[in-house]
């Protein structure tokens, strides 16, 4: 998580301190702050409420604000007249000193880069000018308060952001790994798959693996979301990150620390705030005209009005113009936008659903079709067997004896089945060195053994070898069917069940009360075997596409692209092109690498019900988001209205500036919640 604590230098027109952090990266790191620049480094700080606040930046507010305050008292009690009327004046000039400076240097470090017209140039030259007409302690009050906002900004911003810091905990830098007879800490980084870790209760488990010893549960909370504590015992997969929580584990890892599931956590959660969402680059673009507007706005209304109207005097209109400027500052749009979409990211990740960029949430909002897979996302993918269909004349025991041959190198989960029912009934598969494999997609296996063929998969798979399939050996069923051939001859088939997850069907009503038009299904299962899952589930059967090929998943959903945005939701490495083309990609977090790294969105839960949360998330935070920008710009032209009639003073231009940027700010981090 190193970027969200030091970050790449950005080049950006509206980039000031809170901003920064909003999107990632230091305010030193920022186009308007040299590297050079301490005043927002870290050091001490002091605890008010849940938020944190630098000794140092205290410090100085309070300096300014007691020479402002003596400033303001002799003004008003002080001599009027001679000399001395101008002794006010210096504590005033040192306590803008103190308050303004930053303003100041960055304005004028932004004009000499040729970026010149932002927020600090504008609270510039108000001030100035309010210095030349004699509006001292105006002048001086705004910077005072401006820079309150400033610290109640990064104090928001900072508050909005600990659920993502937290995840640098996730990450164990060491680990215990057994040498010889005696377990010693050794870096996580160096540890390689296979080692023997130790994890004691309390501890963190520092990389991917299964437990081959000891049984406990482990708290997966801050990984996942799932508040509910996971029991663990031998053979049981754990992740990195998660905590143990009251049993000493021995884990054989099954992973490096640069692939383990914490660090895969932590660089989804640093790429996050990188894609800018639609509203996000409208703020960037509207801050580069605004600005100039402004400014040309607040020249003719100090130049004309004394040359057109009679008796006007130029003082105060030059006083109209000052105010516009500061009441103008864009502060409010350009810090709460992005920070509303990193507190919806963080907010998020609090639930276990990991968002690679806040274009994905702006997408999400507008979901009109979700299409899922079927085995793994909506189904557990746990296969057993259910019954053994032999061919007249082939015993079940030589039926299975062929399936557990033929699916010995694959991954898939029928695979896996199949094995294992035969390791349960002591079905061994007869070894031979001169084998040639080939795993045929969406269809199947051919295993070349020693000169003869063997078949593994669908119906399809052997016709196109000329197997004959005769009788009622291909009569539908709901179950997943694996037919076997051996040497041109049909064996048999076994069918394979699988079960629905948990919520699954809570799922699909979820998505249908958010409004979503059509919630659909593609598998590569048999036909009778969706319909069947979809009738459990609650999808219309106009609804499901079975029997498709990785292809033909991909051909489907660039179908529903071009009726409006499409999400699909997916976990095997077959998903992956179909991930990568959705307008947002969803992938369950136990799904294949492939998956993880094509999809947009991560359910680490593996619950379906979490997409649906996604989509409602991404709702309410655009809508949050949205009544940022409403709220800023209505607030602004009202304010705006009243400088030119010359009915709002420089107090009430601060209340503009910094208390509707305060109050949107505020209003963004409801996204986290």
């Amino acid at each position: 998580m190193e970027m969200l604590k030091e970050g790449p230098v950005v080049e950006d027109d509206d980039c000031c301190p809170a901003c920064a952090a909003a999107r990632g990266h230091k305010a030193a790191a920022c186009s308007c702050c040299d590297d050079d620049d301490d005043e927002h480094s870290e050091g001490r700080s002091v605890r008010i409420g849940s938020y944190s606040l630098p000794v140092r930046r205290l410090a100085v507010f309070g300096s300014a604000l007691g020479l402002w305050i003596i400033g303001f008292l002799l003004m008003k009690i002080g001599p009027a007249t001679g000399f001395l009327r101008f002794l006010p004046l210096v504590p005033l000039a040192a306590s803008y000193a103190l308050a303004g400076l930053p303003v100041l240097r960055h304005a004028f470090r932004n004009i000499r880069r040729g970026r010149a017209l932002d927020e600090n140039f504008l609270m510039s030259i108000a001030t100035i000018g309010a210095f030349a007409i004699g509006e001292w302690e105006e002048a001086v009050g705004v910077m005072i308060f401006y820079m309150i906002g400033e610290m109640i900004q990064e104090a928001a911003v900072d508050r909005s952001r600990s659920s993502i810091n937290a995840l640098l905990a996730l990450k164990p830098d060491t680990a215990r790994v057994q040498t010889g007879s005696e377990w010693v800490e050794s870096p996580a980084g160096t540890v390689s798959p296979g080692t023997l870790v130790l994890v004691r209760p309390g501890e963190r488990i520092p990389l991917d693996g299964i437990v081959v010893e000891g049984s406990g549960s482990v708290d997966a909370s801050m990984l996942t979301g799932e508040s509910r504590p996971v029991p663990v015992a031998p053979d049981a997969e754990v992740r990195s990150g998660t905590l143990s929580l009251d049993g000493v584990l021995v884990i054989r890892t099954t992973a490096t620390a640069e692939n383990s599931s914490a660090a895969k956590i932590i660089a989804l959660v640093e790429s996050a705030t990188e894609a800018k969402a639609r509203p996000e680059r409208f703020i960037t673009t509207f801050a580069r005209w605004y600005t100039p507007v402004v400014v040309g706005a607040a020249a003719l209304l100090a130049i004309l009005p004394p040359l057109i109207i009679p008796g006007a005097h130029f003082a105060e209109w030059l006083y109209r113009a000052l105010i516009l400027l500061v009441i103008s500052c864009p502060c409010a749009l350009v810090v709460s936008v992005p920070l509303g979409y990193f507190a919806g990211i963080g907010g998020m990740s609090r639930r276990g659903i990991m968002v690679k960029g806040a274009v994905h949430l702006d997408t999400l909002n507008k979901t009109r079709f979700v299409a899922f897979d079927k085995t793994g996302t909506l189904t557990q993918g746990n296969f057993s067997l259910a019954a053994l269909e032999s061919a007249a004349g082939i015993d079940d025991e030589v039926l299975l004896e062929t399936a557990v041959l033929a699916e010995g190198e694959s991954n898939h989960p029928i695979a896996k089945a199949i094995r294992d029912y035969g390791n349960s009934n002591s079905v061994t598969a007869e070894k031979n060195s001169n084998t040639a494999y080939r795993e045929i997609a969406g269809k199947g296996i051919e295993l070349n053994y020693g000169g003869e063929v063997i078949l593994a998969g669908n119906r399809g798979l052997l016709e196109s070898q000329g197997v004959l399939i005769g009788g009622d050996a291909g009569a539908d069923t709901a179950h997943t069917a694996v037919y076997i051939a051996r040497g041109g001859k049909y064996y048999g088939r076994i069918l394979i069940g699988d079960t629905i997850k948990e919520g699954a069907a809570e799922a699909i009503k979820n998505l249908a009360e958010l409004g979503i038009e059509k919630t659909l299904m593609f598998t590569g299962d048999a036909r009778l075997t969706a319909m069947e899952t979809a009738a459990h589930l609650g999808i219309p059967s106009d609804q499901v596409a079975a029997e498709l090929l990785p292809a033909d998943k991909l051909v489907e959903v660039e179908n529903l692209t071009r009726s409006g945005i499409t999400v699909f939701v997916g976990d095997g490495i077959n998903d992956a092109p179909v991930l990568a083309r959705s307008d947002v990609g969803i992938a369950m977090g136990s799904g294949s690498d492939a998956a993880v790294e094509a999809a947009d969105v991560i359910i680490m839960t593996d619950d379906p019900r979490r997409v649906s949360e996604a989509i409602h998330r991404a709702h309410r935070t655009r809508r949050i988001v949205m009544e940022n920008v409403a709220f800023a710009l209505g607030a602004k032209g009202i304010f705006i209205a009243l400088a030119v009639l010359g009915l709002a003073n420089m107090w009430i231009a601060l209340i503009a500036d910094v208390g509707v940027a305060l109050l949107a700010i505020l209003n963004s981090t409801r996204a986290l919640r």
